[in-house]
């Protein structure tokens, strides 16, 4: 009989790694109840099976941009059909193990300590873990990594990135203190392109037609090399800042960007690196503009960043939704509320209706659909009935297919308040959708396994609930854009506590290890033929 396991507990992050192939090992602590009358008793049960990430486990992340992606959500997964064999795998608290020592089932020294590396804690006291057995967790040092790539190369690029560090810091201070609306990046445009001419990249500015984009470019060796493309985000939010980290996304990509160009000309490899600088992430999908523009043509991959709160040394790899905005227009007539309102057609009640029938519509959508909007209005007064009424709406779904189709539905409900209330309507798409996120799995597994060396823990999850524009970037060409976790204990993305965290040294700190990680990647990227072709394969498969 088929047991139905819920609400993943505890996962051993120790070394979690999407696999490189179909199978791998992967041992999940899962919390469970078993029904004795009316009561349940709760109890720890290890199971360890061959799968991916996706069969195995779902996850939750909190509303914000990427914030809080280390909380797990409530899902059910049906327990595997075959269990790892040769070994029985148990964890116990402190007290448990004591208890098996005396009455001599086990071995106290002959148990491996696992620490939940997340605070997962039950009541008041976190479980400490064990596993029984010889084994200890694996050892990850930088002597370890010719299985990643090559040795040298990363001493180079660490030895470059900490030499750039404390510039990084000073640049990353000051686009947070000036923070800049989408499509007004000029202070972060000016000091960013002028940054990089004086590290030996032939720059563009305003590029493409985008006032604030940008292009820093270096070529080496012979012609016809690959190209690796880089990402550097630079908006601020209203009212609020630097409450989504984008400046420590700009600085990431520059460093990424000159680590890569001097580790080619330390070790003589060919290749071409290409640092973007996007603008209006934050709605505006600059990203998709310059993609349409050509801005990606050349590129064969391409990496960035994203912060978020989490774990200390901790980064994930995510999905993100797809998105569509939405612009609704009524046009009515005025008339005097009072006196005449019969004469009136009332834009306003166009908008409550349509706001009405959507929210109606809500109980037939998916859990993993989003459907917000909000009303505005101009010149209203409670004795005028209103002429004009616009509302502004935001779509998301798991994948842009899903978004097509709920979008189809929403259209239906502003058409038909239109016509319930006689008044025109003008709905308008305002840019184009965010794709959801296709994060390539060798370049995230390879991006894990380096930034393992440096003490910190990647996890891969598969849902999300922010969107991004990169996710258009990720369905042209094999893409990755890991999260990492920065301190804020009072707020997640798009708050003002985020906005401090991401001034704070430790995030930056955080931000130069996974910077580290991504000119890694990148590098194996244009060294390695054989990695190149099984990035590109993954990606084929993907589409």
């Amino acid at each position: 009989m088929s047991r139905h396991w819920t609400y993943p507990y505890i996962v051993l992050i120790t070394n979690i790694r999407r696999p490189r192939t179909t199978g791998c090992s992967l041992i999940s602590f899962t919390r469970h109840c078993d029904r004795v009358g009316s009561e349940f008793i709760p109890s720890l049960i290890s199971f360890a099976f061959a799968s991916t990430p996706r069969d195995t486990m779902k996850h939750k992340m909190q509303i914000g941009c990427f914030s809080s992606f280390t909380e797990w959500g409530r899902q059910s997964i049906k327990r595997p059909n075959s269990m790892v064999p040769g070994k029985t795998l148990r964890p116990v608290s402190s007290a448990q193990l004591e208890g098996l020592a005396e009455s001599g089932e086990i071995d106290p020294s002959s148990c491996t300590h696992y620490g939940s590396s997340c605070d997962f804690s039950i009541g008041a006291k976190s479980l400490e873990m064990w596993r029984e057995g010889p084994e200890k967790p694996p050892s990850y040092t930088t002597a370890a990594l010719t299985d990643i790539s090559r040795h040298d190369v990363m001493k180079t690029i660490e030895k470059k990135i900490d030499e750039l560090d404390p510039e990084l810091r000073k640049l990353s201070v000051q686009i947070h203190d000036n923070p800049e609306l989408l499509f007004q990046e000029r202070l972060a445009h000016d000091i960013l392109t002028a940054f990089m001419e004086t590290h030996g990249f032939a720059v563009t500015r305003h590029y493409l037609g985008l006032e604030t984009a940008w292009r820093a470019e270096f070529t080496t060796g012979k012609s016809g090399r690959r190209v690796l493309g880089i990402n550097s985000e630079m908006d601020a939010l209203p009212g609020i800042g630097h409450a989504c980290g984008h400046n420590l996304i700009a600085v990431s990509g520059v460093g990424v960007a000159i680590a890569v160009k001097v580790a080619l000309q330390t070790h003589g490899i060919s290749g071409k690196v290409v640092l973007l600088g996007t603008p209006g992430e934050e709605g505006g999908g600059g990203k998709i503009i310059l993609l349409d523009r050509g801005g990606y043509k050349d590129m064969d991959a391409c990496l960035m960043c994203h912060p978020a709160t989490g774990s200390l040394n901790s980064a994930t790899i995510c999905s993100s939704l797809a998105m569509q905005s939405i612009s609704v227009e009524y046009f009515g007539q005025t008339a005097h509320a009072a006196a005449a309102p019969w004469e009136g057609i009332n834009a306003l009640d166009a908008a409550f209706l349509a706001y009405s029938s959507i929210s109606v519509l809500r109980q037939q959508i998916k859990p993993d659909h989003r459907v917000h909007g909000i009303v505005e209005g101009k010149n209203w007064a409670p004795n005028v009935i209103p002429d004009y009424a616009k509302m502004r709406w935001i779509i998301r779904a798991p994948t842009w297919s899903e978004v097509v189709t709920l979008r189809d539905r929403l259209k239906a409900c502003f058409e038909a308040a239109a016509h319930a209330t006689s008044c025109k309507t003008k709905i308008s798409f305002d840019v184009d959708g965010y794709y959801d996120l296709r994060q390539n799995g060798i370049l995230a597994q390879e991006f894990a396994d380096v930034v393992q060396s440096f003490g910190t823990t990647t996890m891969f999850m598969e849902d999300a609930i922010a969107s991004t524009d990169f996710g258009n970037v990720s369905y042209e060409l094999p893409s990755i854009h890991p999260v990492f976790a920065i301190p804020s204990t009072n707020g997640g993305n798009h708050t003002p506590a985020f906005a401090d965290a991401a001034r704070t040294l430790e995030a930056h700190k955080a931000c130069m290890t996974i910077t580290k990680g991504l000119a890694m990647t990148g590098f194996r990227l244009l060294d390695d033929d054989a990695f190149f072709k099984r990035v590109k394969d993954a990606f084929e498969l993907s589409g």
